[in-house]
């Protein structure tokens, strides 16, 4: 199972330029933001599922380009997974026909371009044997994270999150769990900011980890433009030796 990072950026102007999407192998895409800007149009087509970890913006305007690049080039529509709350957000503020055309009847409610796929925390779904768990988190309404593991290994993907200690519970015998990609989007200074808008410090997320094996490497993504030296400098200075490293686009890792 093979894991590229196509964005990773925790906004727009910094040393990452396109926010957050991951491809699993060629057909698996993991969030949808301006990271898909970079694949080319037989890649798109090659894209089967798509698993949004919450609806805001950065995490799912590539979401809305896709299926339109794609419509009328695929035989089957693009399956959009979700909680139930994330799904009926998306229907209500983007596939409106305000925002943009609703996907889901085009170019017929029985031959759609999406089709939407809701997930359920503490169930799983097998694709071509990938299973992708997902984990309540606690950021907006009805976000998860995804435990992404093939019969070897795997990651755990946290989208956007705050502190969720039954999170680090549920994965502490998940014996497959290489890598962790988690947001660390504020500097300790910003901390209040970091907690009124349910996104993790180095402080809060070394906190929330306490309990988790020192032999799992933390990617950090999302972290704010302009403040990732210093977000890794906490991280290190704070961490008591774990291994921290920053995300970049055009990573790659095989599982």
């Amino acid at each position: 199972m093979r894991l590229q990072v196509l964005g990773c950026a925790g906004g727009i102007g910094g040393r990452e330029r396109l926010t957050t999407s991951l491809l699993v192998d060629d057909d698996i895409l993991l969030d949808a933001g301006t990271g898909l800007t970079s694949l080319a149009i037989d890649q798109l087509i090659r894209i089967e599922h798509v698993f949004i970890t919450h609806c805001h913006l950065d995490h799912v305007a590539g979401l809305a380009l896709l299926v339109d690049s794609v419509q009328g080039k695929k035989s089957r529509p693009i399956t959009v997974h979700a909680t139930e709350k994330v799904i009926a957000s998306l229907k209500k503020h983007l596939f409106n026909w305000v925002l943009w055309p609703d996907f889901a009847a085009i170019p017929s409610s029985e031959n759609p371009s999406l089709r939407w796929e809701t997930v359920e925390p503490g169930e799983f779904i097998d694709i071509d044997g990938r299973r992708l768990a997902p984990h309540s988190v606690n950021h907006t309404v009805g976000s998860v994270a995804y435990m992404v593991t093939n019969a070897k290994s795997g990651f755990l993907f946290s989208g956007d999150m705050s502190s969720t200690p039954e999170l680090w519970t549920a994965l502490e015998s998940e014996k497959k769990l290489a890598k962790v990609i988690v947001d660390c989007s504020f500097t300790n200074a910003d901390m209040e900011l970091a907690a009124k808008s349910m996104h993790f410090c180095p402080r809060s997320l070394i906190e929330d980890i306490r309990g988790t094996a020192h032999s799992i490497e933390f990617l950090i993504y999302h972290l704010k433009p302009g403040q990732e030296d210093q977000i890794m400098r906490e991280l290190a200075e704070e961490g008591g030796g774990r291994p921290f490293r920053a995300l970049k686009c055009g990573d790659e890792f095989v599982f």
